[in-house]
């Protein structure tokens, strides 16, 4: 009898909680100002073209990043929703997307939203630093120079703007609970019993983090861009616009490498810049935002469990 894979489960933090997703449910758990914990379900749902495409390497990171993007928009607005209350007669329960279609409009509307976000910030972190190479041309005039410039530009700008905006309490506590929620899943990975003493003993860092994946971006477009000339200006900013899509696909596949390959110990090195910058965008959770994030983690087993229950699978969760 062939040995039952263990579910690989991912997550997000979001304002005062976390999001931790598996393969048949999102589930969000938010500590509001009265204490209590509040609850958001989303369940996976995914048409048979979506499932197909995902299935397509270099396609199905861009897949992949787009439905990341809307369902996590919607659980970061819930998050935001329940911080923002200042009172505690909302009901505090578990809640699942609403078949009202007006409120299917407005998460519509949301999803949309989080995926241009992602997609205007991607296209600023690609642009600006084609127009800094561009500035420093009469010291670094060769092709190989200027991309090599203009990655650096984009590494330093990268790390400035993570540093930045980790100083502002808010975004503190975000990368607190970032840190919680890889500690809940190393935890988890490890086989340990999932206790606050346990999480905390484990480390914030984690192979499969989107950070790596932004670092990627930079790393494998350093390479991409070596393929395709950089003049005139025009020609370099219209061929990084139509390559956002190629170095993304790339980057995904090379996460996914660096997670499946990390216990070789020659190719575990290749997923270590991605460790590096995790020690920026993520910090140590207090005993508090472990008990939020198990919360969330615990809900989740229950709800894929059930799940999995009902549909006659003999996977244990």
């Amino acid at each position: 009898m062939s040995e039952v894979q263990k579910p690989v489960y991912g997550g997000q933090a979001v304002v005062e909680g976390v999001m931790f997703g598996g393969k048949h449910h999102t589930v969000t758990a938010v500590r509001r100002k009265d204490s209590t914990i509040a609850y958001y379900h989303l369940p996976r749902e995914s048409k048979p073209a979506v499932k197909l495409m995902k299935k397509i390497p270099f396609l199905r990171g861009i897949v992949s990043l787009i439905q990341s993007s809307a369902t996590g928009s919607k659980h970061l607005n819930f998050s935001t929703e329940q911080y923002e209350e200042e009172d505690g007669e909302k009901q505090v329960e578990t809640k699942q997307e609403t078949k009202d279609p007006s409120k299917l409009s407005l998460w519509l509307g949301v999803a949309v939203i989080g995926v241009i976000s992602f997609l205007f910030g991607k296209l600023l972190f690609t642009l600006i630093p084609v127009f800094l190479a561009k500035l420093t041309e009469p010291i670094f005039s060769g092709d190989t120079a200027q991309v090599l410039v203009e990655s650096l530009f984009k590494l330093i700008l990268l790390l400035v703007y993570i540093y930045v905006v980790s100083l502002t309490p808010l975004i503190k506590r975000v990368f607190q609970y970032h840190g919680a929620e890889h500690k809940v899943i190393n935890c988890f990975e490890s086989g340990k019993e999932l206790t606050v003493a346990n999480v905390q003993a484990s480390s914030r860092l984690h192979y499969r983090c989107g950070s790596s994946f932004i670092l990627f971006t930079v790393i494998v477009g350093m390479f991409v861009y070596l393929l395709v000339p950089v003049d005139p200006l025009w020609v370099r900013v219209v061929n990084r616009i139509l390559l956002i899509p190629v170095v993304l696909g790339i980057a995904f596949e090379v996460l996914q490498a660096t997670n499946k390959l990390k216990d070789i110990p020659v190719l575990r090195y290749l997923g270590y810049p991605g460790l590096w910058l995790q020690l920026l965008t993520t910090k140590a959770p207090t005993d508090d935002q472990v008990e939020v994030a198990l919360a969330s983690f615990h809900e989740l087993l229950r709800m894929e469990k059930e799940t999995e229950k009902g549909l006659g699978s003999d996977v244990i969760v």
